[in-house]
C-alpha cells in the first residue's frame, strides 16, 4: 500500500535545476516522524475482533517496546484469498503513524456496507498488519467472532486512532 514518488530526469541542464529543487534547504531538519523507525513486526501486537455492528471489524495495534516507533498511518487489512486491501477512508497516501512505547491505535474496518448483499463473498479469514512491510497476523472467522465467515464487499478502512471511540467515529462519519 505504500506509494512512492519517482521523478524521470534527463541528461539535460534541466537536471541539476531538478536535483536542486528536491535537495533540503540548508539547516532543514526532517520531521520527527521521519526520523522515525519502522516498528519492527515482532515487537507489535495485532488484534482484530468484530464490532457490535454487522459487517464491521475492529483492529489495533500496540506498541511492546520501550521506544517509539512508525507503522503506515493506515492498518493494511486483506480478506481470505481475495485480491487488494481495504480502501482508507479517507482516502489519503502512505505515511508514518507513531505509536510510543506501550500504546495501542486503533482503526475500525466496514467489511460489507451491507453484509445480506448478495454481491459480497465470503471469506474464512482476515490478515491484519500495522504496516504494508509486515506480513500481519492471521485471523479466522472463528476467532473474529463470526463462524459463518466475514461478508466482503467493497471494505474500508480508517486511519489508526489514538482510541476505539475515534476511529468508530472516524468509520461512522466516513461512511454515511
Amino acid at each position: 500500500m505504500r506509494t512512492r514518488s519517482v521523478i524521470a530526469l534527463s541528461a539535460t541542464a534541466g537536471t541539476a535545476a531538478a536535483l536542486l529543487a528536491l535537495a533540503p534547504a540548508a539547516g532543514a531538519q526532517p520531521s520527527s516522524a521521519a526520523r522515525t523507525p519502522t516498528c519492527a513486526e515482532s515487537a507489535l501486537t495485532v488484534k482484530a475482533s468484530a464490532a457490535d455492528k454487522p459487517g464491521v471489524l475492529r483492529v489495533s495495534v500496540t506498541n511492546r517496546t520501550d521506544r517509539t516507533c512508525a507503522v503506515d498511518r493506515v492498518p493494511t487489512v486483506t480478506f481470505g484469498t481475495l485480491d487488494g486491501a481495504a480502501q482508507p477512508v479517507p482516502a489519503t497516501e502512505s505515511a508514518p503513524y507513531r505509536i510510543a512505547a506501550g500504546r495501542t491505535a486503533y482503526a475500525a474496518v466496514r467489511t460489507a456496507a451491507d453484509p445480506s448483499d448478495t454481491h459480497a463473498r465470503l471469506v474464512d479469514f482476515v490478515t491484519v498488519a500495522g504496516d504494508p512491510s509486515h506480513q500481519g497476523r492471521q485471523f479466522t472467522d472463528d476467532q473474529l467472532g463470526l463462524p459463518q465467515g466475514v461478508r466482503v464487499w467493497e471494505p474500508v478502512t480508517t486511519w489508526w486512532h489514538p482510541t476505539r471511540a475515534k476511529a468508530d467515529t472516524a468509520l461512522e462519519n466516513a461512511t454515511r
